[in-house]
């Protein structure tokens, strides 16, 4: 294995800051992917075996280089991120149905969302775009929210469908506690009482 091609590899980890698969490494690199996979052998074993913040990691999402969980509690004390309950509200929100217009954001969460928006762009944990199809802004996380709050993947939210099945759920489930819960023909939730 070259050397020089696991110091890459280590570079495109280092500069794209996120997870990435063995073949978009590949891809960054210019070679194939056993030459890739050598080389992440390679790069892994050497911050192994050296006194280093850092590590190369495998997740679901790929490899990434990161700082060694050891030191994770260095980044709460070393970057602080004071958030009031509002702005993290309406991160929360932005990450979990992103990317989300900003007059949509403004239904959701109230006009607050424009003292909060800039805060979270200017933390860099959220990248703001004009959108074409409208004339609001389109919102989304960045890999920093995912690096600071250390989530890999956000959970899918529901689609209309799936929040009223849901809801009908959860309402026939509280009124059974009463009946028996039902399907009827139309596979509609229905309930004894």
């Amino acid at each position: 294995m070259n050397t020089a091609t696991a110091t890459k590899i280590e570079a495109i980890l280092y500069l794209k800051g996120k997870p990435l698969s063995v073949s978009e490494i590949a891809e960054y690199a210019a070679c194939d992917r056993a030459t890739v996979e050598e080389g992440i052998i390679e790069l892994m074993d050497s911050y192994a075996h050296r006194d280093s913040a850092l590590e190369v990691v495998e997740t679901t999402d790929g490899y990434s280089l990161q700082l060694r969980s050891d030191f994770q509690d260095l980044v709460q004390t070393m970057i602080p991120v004071e958030l009031g309950l509002g702005a993290l509200r309406t991160l929360a929100a932005i990450a979990l149905n992103s990317p989300i217009l900003q007059s949509d954001l403004i239904e959701l969460r109230g006009s607050g969302v424009y003292q909060h928006v800039p805060e979270l762009v200017e933390l860099g944990f959220v990248r703001k775009r004009r959108d074409n199809e409208s004339r609001s802004y389109s919102l989304q996380v960045t890999p920093k929210f995912h690096q600071y709050f250390q989530i890999e993947q956000l959970p899918q939210p529901f689609d209309n469908d799936q929040k009223e099945q849901q809801l009908e759920l959860d309402l026939a489930v509280g009124a059974g506690e009463a009946g028996e819960v039902k399907k009827n023909d139309n596979e509609q939730l229905t309930t004894d009482n």
